[in-house]
């Protein structure tokens, strides 16, 4: 079974201590510098003793992040994206998909076309 993309992971690779947040920063989007400060301030501000609690509880429920994730910045902010809002996400891909199909149509009505001089620039590549 492949691992799910829109799940919450440690990363254990770009973390402090137990990855927390920067898997959180990872799954949200935000930077994960502000996430730490995010967490300290409520820590200290709002949860209490409960604040360290949690983050060892999270740090030792949630799973690793998979080797395979290693996404680039494009793949991983679309999949950030996914998390947050599929519907937007599922519009976006088919506007992707939209646009692609909209260009290969014009380039294979200008090859299909009766250019001759594209016809014998094809003829003399065989």
């Amino acid at each position: 079974m492949s691992a799910r993309r829109t799940k919450f992971y440690l990363d254990k690779r770009n973390g402090k201590l137990m990855g927390v947040c920067s898997g959180i920063a990872d799954y949200t989007g935000v930077d994960v510098l502000l996430v730490r400060i995010g967490v300290v301030l409520l820590t200290i501000f709002a949860m209490g003793p409960i604040g360290p609690l949690a983050y060892l509880v999270i740090g030792w429920a949630a799973t690793n992040k998979p080797r395979e994730f290693n996404d680039d910045p494009e793949e991983a902010k679309f999949w950030q994206g996914v998390r947050a809002k599929p519907s937007a996400s599922v519009r976006d891909v088919r506007s992707r998909f939209r646009d692609i199909d909209r260009r290969l149509a014009d380039v294979e009505i200008y090859v299909t076309s009766h250019n001759r001089r594209l016809a014998d620039e094809i003829d003399s590549l065989r």
